[in-house]
């Protein structure tokens, strides 16, 4: 207990020293470096399926922002998945895992493309991929040049997550994919601030792997009746919010049995 005691009070020392200096520019010139590094790499990769697409009107391609947007592009796109499915799938992926890395809001509309492209099987198989691999990546990309970031955005949120970690080393895989499974904790924050508090990669891959699965279950069979959708507020009714916590409260059990028998 002692021990645990330091760990917190160390790791809430060093966000506090961090906290300090958050009037400068929170990245050094070689963390931006690293950071244009990781955005060529994506323009690149986009830039490729382009080219390998046949000359036509592509002023629909733009992530989208609304409900009527993402149905717009779904009319499109269709007949592209079916003559171009390899640059379709390459391109979905390149553009979620780049949202996924940059913490890029409007991830649910591209989870609804999947479903709406490819159906529920494939569709769940992509989104869980890229979304795993997206996570993975601003693991990495936060590994690096996180922290004053993290600081400056969540400052009271990343010691309080520093904390519930320090807290719960011996069933930690339980506690991290009832944060997956459950809003408690937005997954962007999540993505970011794990790697500040020491949370292993094989856990945080691991938790995010399975922990995504329920949701993105829910939104990519939604995205087959894209059109029956009248707001994202129709994605999760009482019933598959109370399913989701059930999941999550099911992972969590044994961390809090094996905590009180301690």
């Amino acid at each position: 207990m002692e021990k645990r005691g330091e760990e917190i009070g160390v790791a809430q020392n060093q966000i506090k020293t961090s906290s300090s200096n958050g009037s400068k520019f929170p990245l050094t010139f070689w963390e931006v470096t690293i950071a244009l590094s990781v955005v060529s790499s994506f323009v690149l990769g986009l830039l490729g399926v382009y080219l390998t697409l046949p000359t036509s009107d592509y002023s629909f391609l733009k992530l989208p922002r609304s409900l009527e947007d993402l149905q717009l592009l779904r009319d499109h796109l269709e007949d592209y998945t079916s003559d171009y499915t390899i640059q379709v799938l390459v391109g979905y992926l390149v553009v979620y895992i780049f949202m996924q890395t940059f913490m890029i809001p409007g991830t649910v509309f591209m989870s609804l493309l999947a479903g709406a492209l490819f159906g529920v099987v494939k569709g769940v198989a992509l989104v869980v991929f890229a979304a795993t691999a997206g996570a993975s990546s601003c693991f990495f990309l936060s590994k690096v040049i996180g922290k004053p970031l993290a600081v400056c955005l969540w400052p009271d949120k990343l010691t309080f997550f520093q904390n519930q970690v320090a807290q719960r080393r011996g069933g930690l895989l339980n506690y991290m994919l009832f944060l997956r499974v459950t809003p408690t904790l937005p997954n962007t924050f999540i993505n970011v601030a794990s790697p500040i508090v020491d949370v292993p990669f094989y856990i945080f891959f691991t938790a995010t792997f399975i922990g995504l699965i329920p949701a993105a279950y829910v939104t990519v069979r939604a995205g087959i009746a894209l059109g029956e959708l009248r707001s994202l507020g129709d994605l999760y009714d009482f019933q598959s919010i109370a399913t989701l916590f059930l999941i999550g409260v099911v992972s969590i059990t044994p961390t809090l049995l094996s905590k009180n028998k301690s």
